[in-house]
């Protein structure tokens, strides 16, 4: 049986209570290596076979869960629904008819969202949140570039691209989004090296060459990291909701 387990965003104790079981159940842990904690490799039993698949391909990384038998942990960073490529990995355990799980975790972007004391999703400033990332040496549809996202002026949370942040801050006035838009590059977000920059869309890419960024980092963007919103009508005495009667007539 293969678990499929997302490690969190970075400090070790924010894996899931179901995560951290199953790590200790494993016979077998194949780990991203990259960016994962090698803290949480202490939930293994002493006779647990470890892999960094950061070292491997995927058919090194499916030839190390056949040859294993027992629990695999496959341990990857965030929540594995996000860039954590595992769609390939589970059709290859599907062809070989081995069962396997996902269990979810805290992705990145939530954990930003905790460093930088921030809602994604403010009212009247903005109710949508885009996950992307620039284009690199892995291409990205058309359809779905950083400009044409931009074009919305929703809330903005860019993987990957820390690493081009000249292209990336280009993109993003191009779409739209004011040079004065507010913006934060988080480096290793919950990490004990965690490090946050503010800044604005038309001084990221000098932000982050100041700051020795150039990796490991998420970039987020929009209203939502200013000082304008409306207060929820979840709390507001007028409004009625199913569980409370509100005074408004």
């Amino acid at each position: 049986m293969v678990f499929f387990i997302g490690a969190g965003p970075g400090a070790a104790d924010l894996i899931t209570v179901r995560g951290a079981e199953l790590l200790r159940q494993a016979d077998t842990i194949i780990y991203a290596g990259s960016l994962v904690s090698a803290e949480l490799l202490a939930y293994a039993k002493p006779d647990c076979r470890i892999f960094n698949s950061a070292e491997m391909t995927l058919d090194e990384v499916i030839a190390a869960i056949v040859s294993s038998g027992g629990i695999v942990a496959r341990l990857h960073t965030g929540d594995p629904s996000l860039y954590g490529a595992i769609r390939e990995q589970m059709d290859r355990l599907t062809e070989l008819g081995i069962n396997y799980e996902v269990c979810p975790g805290v992705s990145a972007f939530s954990g930003a969202a905790a460093a930088l004391k921030a809602e994604y999703t403010l009212p009247n400033v903005s109710q949508s949140v885009v996950i992307t990332r620039m284009a690199g040496r892995t291409s990205v549809p058309e359809r779905e570039s950083v400009r044409s996202f931009a074009a919305h002026g929703a809330t903005m949370v860019i993987f990957l691209s820390a690493g081009m942040t000249e292209a990336l801050q280009s993109e993003l006035i191009g779409g739209g989004y004011g040079a004065d838009t507010p913006a934060a590059i988080v480096y290793k977000a919950t990490w004990s090296d965690q490090k946050i920059v503010r800044c604005t869309v038309g001084t990221l890419h000098s932000s982050a060459v100041e700051n020795g960024i150039g990796n490991h980092a998420l970039i987020t963007v929009g209203g939502f990291l200013g000082g304008d919103y409306e207060l929820s009508k979840l709390y507001d005495p007028a409004f009625t909701t199913a569980f409370r009667k509100g005074t408004e007539t």
